[in-house]
């Protein structure tokens, strides 16, 4: 009945509510199981087109509970090309780039769904440098999770990075991302490319290789400065990579 309202109701505000009473009863396993089994997934993910952003937000947030369950991430995965643009296309620091990110913080923890994502890292890296904390946590709780992922790190190291991201990688940077800046250099370092692999990263000097992996990188004088962070797992962190 309630995904029935959803479809035939023609009051914006109206919709909104109802996604929000189905996004409360996705937050239980028992509801994620029958809003699929009902056929409710793809129902509620038409809405990521509807044009009142405060629907999409909304759509986002019930899709991102609906995530919590790995069946339903099968379902799921088909929008994370539309998750992806809508990123790209929202305002900076939008409470749609957040709750899209969310969704697919949930979709990339199992390797299962992570490959959709390895063409959006340039995207990801380029939002780092200019979202405020909040958002540079969920970018990063995206790329900590695919950059777990051995199979994508080819497609991740070649992925154009902006210069500036190295400025990240210091004292003045919010202990909650740099903890999570270190967890994904940690990721990377895990990767050992062939020499010849490694010397035709170097001819791109824009590629993530060359920014934070490579001898020439500027990471490795920033680094030690951070061995005197007051943040105890900071240091711990840092002092492993330098290992």
């Amino acid at each position: 009945m309630i995904l029935s309202l959803l479809q035939s109701s023609p009051n914006p505000e109206e919709r909104r509510k109802v996604l929000v009473t189905l996004g409360n009863a996705a937050a239980f396993t028992v509801n994620q199981d029958l809003l699929r089994e009902f056929g409710g997934l793809h129902v509620i993910a038409d809405f990521l087109s509807d044009p009142s952003p405060e629907i999409r937000v909304q759509t986002l947030n019930t899709l991102n509970n609906l995530s919590m369950n790995i069946r339903n991430q099968e379902q799921l995965k088909i929008y994370v090309p539309s998750v992806m643009q809508m990123i790209e296309m929202s305002p900076v620091n939008s409470d749609l780039q957040l709750a899209a990110l969310r969704l697919l913080t949930n979709l990339s923890v199992t390797d299962n769904h992570q490959h959709l994502m390895k063409n959006s890292v340039t995207l990801l890296l380029s939002l780092l440098i200019v979202s405020n904390e909040v958002l540079q946590i969920q970018v990063l709780k995206v790329l900590v999770n695919i950059s777990s992922n051995p199979d994508l790190m080819d497609d991740i190291v070649q992925a154009q990075a902006p210069a500036s991201l190295i400025l990240l990688f210091d004292g003045c940077t919010s202990t909650s991302v740099l903890l999570r800046l270190l967890f994904f250099v940690g990721n990377l370092h895990a990767w050992r490319p062939s020499a010849q692999v490694a010397e035709a990263l170097r001819r791109r000097q824009d590629s993530l290789y060359c920014v934070l992996l490579d001898s020439s990188s500027q990471l490795h004088r920033k680094l030690p400065l951070l061995l005197s962070h007051p943040d105890e797992e900071v240091k711990t962190q840092v002092a492993r990579l330098l290992t």
